[in-house]
């Protein structure tokens, strides 16, 4: 099913329940395009917003300044382009937003991944790796189970992950900047820093000229240039604080920074090439099952000599002899749903009529 609805330049989009995997593509059109199995499918439209939900995959375009609000997606997920706020709830598979205005995440229960976000960034829970890249405001995140890559932030950072994270940051002079991780923290500055670094785990690594090594230390504060930003580091592993730009490159040496790693290329055309495999499947499936409810038909009526009989009701066409009832025609293939609503749409094409589908009904539940 392609299905096109005029929504305007900055609509409120509803998604509630995407049952398979997602793919949102921002455009600059005032209509709303979906893509998916028809029988999947519910669209409803009023003043105020546009709700859409699906039990399979689904793949939409949107007006780039759309306000989106997602409550569940069973599958995976890709958004990109959309310029207006993102809300989402409940994301069951991997996530991956480009493009994007200010996003608000309730739980990702696998891989986030984030380039270019023009507002702020909020993460509630994130149950895998989470990387993010080149946010205009604020990043804050409650909980990430495994590691945080972070680079590019240019608004405040308030961070809790599970185990690694690294940060490559150019703190401003009023920024305040807080990490909390269950392992290691690699943080990487610009070499012209101000700020100041209050530091807490197993060791402390300092990477800079003029800062002496204290390599007992479990704390420590170290002041860059005038000290204006705040930088908060507390690890249950090590601390590192470095200027060398490419440090994050053999971060393996210092920990498990799998975060760096991502690959999302191609992420979002995958998801919408799915959909559309799977909305071929869809009409094929349909296409077959018309096809065989129509051998059906024939069998029956070769069977029946010009009548159809089955189970206990023999009618017969006009103008054709009597015959004598026949024990039923067994079915060789076994009926589906598909099939029935073949014959039902048999029925209202006029191509049978209101008690030859009756029949045909009765004879595909064996006479019942």
């Amino acid at each position: 099913m392609s299905k096109s609805v005029f929504v305007g330049k900055t609509p409120k989009i509803i998604v509630d329940v995407i049952g398979g995997d997602l793919s949102v593509v921002g455009w600059d059109g005032a209509d709303l395009l979906m893509k998916g199995d028809e029988d999947d499918t519910r669209f409803e439209q009023t003043d105020e917003a546009v709700s859409v939900s699906c039990s399979g995959d689904l793949s939409l375009r949107v007006p780039k300044e759309a306000f989106l609000q997602f409550k569940t997606i069973g599958g995976d997920a890709s958004i990109r382009g959309v310029m207006g706020n993102i809300e989402l709830m409940e994301v069951n598979g991997d996530l991956s937003i480009r493009d994007a205005g200010s996003i608000a995440i309730g739980t990702v229960a696998s891989d986030f991944s984030l380039k270019s976000a023009k507002g702020d960034l909020y993460i509630k829970n994130a149950n895998g790796d989470v990387s993010i890249r080149d946010v205009d405001g604020n990043v804050t995140i409650d909980s990430v189970a495994d590691d945080l890559a972070l680079r590019g932030a240019r608004g405040n950072i308030k961070v809790n992950v599970g185990e690694d994270v690294v940060v490559y940051l150019e703190p401003k002079a009023d920024g305040n900047y807080w990490v909390n991780a269950g392992d290691d923290i690699l943080l990487v500055l610009p070499k012209s820093t101000n700020a100041t670094i209050t530091m807490q785990g197993d060791e402390i690594d300092v990477d800079w000229q003029g800062i002496e090594k204290d390599e007992d230390a479990t704390e420590r504060v170290v002041v860059f240039g005038d000290g204006s930003a705040k930088i908060s580091l507390s690890a249950g592993g090590d601390v590192r604080v470095t200027n060398r730009a490419d440090a994050g490159d053999s971060a393996e040496e210092f920990g498990n920074f799998a975060g760096l790693n991502f690959d999302w290329s191609g992420f979002g055309d995958r998801i919408s090439r799915q959909v559309g495999q799977a909305t071929a499947r869809a009409a094929k499936r349909a296409e077959e099952a018309a096809r065989r409810a129509e051998r059906h038909v024939e069998r029956q009526v070769r069977h029946g000599k010009g009548g159809l009989s089955g189970g206990r009701w023999n009618w017969e066409f006009k103008g054709s002899p009597p015959t004598p009832p026949t024990p039923p025609f067994p079915a060789s293939e076994p009926v589906s749903e598909d099939e029935r609503m073949a014959i039902l749409k048999m029925l209202a094409e006029k191509k049978i009529s209101a008690q030859q589908a009756e029949e045909l009904l009765n004879a595909l539940d064996g006479g019942k």
